[in-house]
């Protein structure tokens, strides 16, 4: 199950290299290669502190009588222990620095022709695969639309070690080595071009390494959990794979000097909005999931409408199935209700790139409705022409001043 970023056919992408020469990369992005990447990255071997300057390509119907979704009404608290209140203090600091002494969290000293061929590598992968995402990044400061990028690049590439054409190489060590290749990057030895501008991305911003760490997490759900017995275990897989990208951006977009709102709240906002992206996707590829034996949905609420994996295997769109995805849908669009109130407590600059993955999902909900909810058999999509419509919007909501007149939670619990 991907996370938060939709995938296209992959294209040719022109980048200079450091010595000025032009060069097409092969599929720059889509791991048409990523069998020699997973060798690799499952190898004992450790990389040395020098970078590798060469591109490793990768690399029922329901009774009345008693309520369907007990949850609902609390389904903004965590029901885990996450730590993520020590995240937010981390991340929260004004200064970010390191110890001198200490030769591994040393900042790496670059040459900036390979910085800037590495930065200008993740620009084009961000731009190839999350259009309106990249687009609404160029209207940020340079060092945060670099940075941004980076993140989302390092996240794509650890969706596509369990989700990607060459998944089947997967393997746990696979993933205990990507793990190690974290560390070294946020020590200040990155693996190869594309680590590097996440390596110098970890020192200029105060980014904790617990949102990386829990996203692998994540994956390792997706290898071996295809069943999720209620919400609260569906919770936790949205977090690890899509919640955590809130938490890695905050620090990269910055808070807005006029928010009147806490940087909890703020960091709660981001973390809903990657669960309301997280359980769109589900609902739109429930389908796509249900061919591979998957099935995202929690199984005590398909009870509760009598409904089962039978039937979603079955891919036939029935009035039971139609109830249960409008409560489906509905709890999404709570999720982005909430994560509203810190869209624009962002900083200013970069408010346009979250209002358009707001509204652009938002938008996908309304596609499954659209469909009549089938999404068995028909993919939800929003078509460019309405994605271009949608960018204006986002961009006015992005203009807005920050304010306290926030909807009360419990006003959206009632929604």
């Amino acid at each position: 199950m991907s996370p938060t970023f939709s995938l296209v056919s992959p294209k040719p992408c022109n980048i200079r290299q450091g010595n000025g020469k032009q060069f097409m990369s092969q599929n720059s992005f889509n791991l048409s290669t990523m069998r020699s990447e997973v060798i690799s990255v499952s190898s004992s071997i450790k990389p040395q502190k020098s970078i590798r300057a060469e591109l490793t390509i990768m690399a029922p119907a329901k009774q009345s009588s008693i309520p369907v979704f007990p949850e609902l009404t609390k389904p903004g608290i965590p029901f885990f222990d996450l730590r993520l209140q020590e995240v937010v203090k981390r991340q929260s600091q004004k200064s970010h620095s390191f110890d001198v002494d200490d030769q591994a969290r040393r900042k790496p000293q670059f040459h900036p022709s390979f910085l800037e061929e590495s930065y200008e590598r993740c620009r084009c992968i961000c731009e190839e695969y999350a259009k309106s995402f990249y687009l609404g990044t160029m209207l940020m400061t340079e060092e945060r639309r670099k940075a941004i990028w980076a993140i989302y690049v390092w996240c794509r590439r650890t969706d596509e070690l369990v989700d990607g054409p060459n998944a089947a190489y997967m393997s746990s060590e696979v993933l205990d080595r990507w793990e190690e290749r974290l560390q070294d990057i946020f020590d200040g030895r990155p693996y190869d071009v594309l680590d590097a501008a996440l390596t110098d991305t970890v020192f200029k911003f105060p980014l904790d390494i617990k949102p990386f760490r829990d996203m692998i997490e994540g994956m390792r759900m997706d290898t071996r959990k295809f069943r999720y017995e209620n919400f609260q275990e569906l919770y936790l897989y949205c977090y690890y794979v899509a919640g955590t990208v809130g938490l890695m951006s905050v620090p990269i977009m910055g808070t807005s000097p006029e928010s009147l709102i806490s940087v909890k709240r703020i960091y709660d906002s981001a973390l809903y909005l990657g669960i309301g992206n997280q359980l769109t996707n589900i609902l739109r590829d429930v389908g796509e999931d249900a061919i591979r034996g998957r099935v995202y949905l929690p199984q005590d609420e398909l009870a509760q409408f009598g409904l089962s994996d039978k039937d979603i295997f079955s891919r036939k769109v029935t009035e039971r199935w139609r109830e249960f995805m409008k409560e489906q849908i509905t709890r999404a669009r709570f999720y982005f209700n909430l994560a509203e109130e810190g869209a624009s407590q962002l900083d200013k600059a970069s408010r346009w790139p979250v209002w358009s993955s707001l509204l652009l999902y938002r938008n996908i909900l309304d596609a499954i409705e659209e469909n009549d909810y089938d999404n068995f058999t028909k993919r939800a999509f929003v078509g460019r022409t309405k994605k271009l419509l949608m960018l204006p919007l986002a961009y006015t909501r992005s203009l807005s001043t920050p304010n306290i007149n926030i909807t009360p939670f419990t006003k959206l619990l009632k929604q």
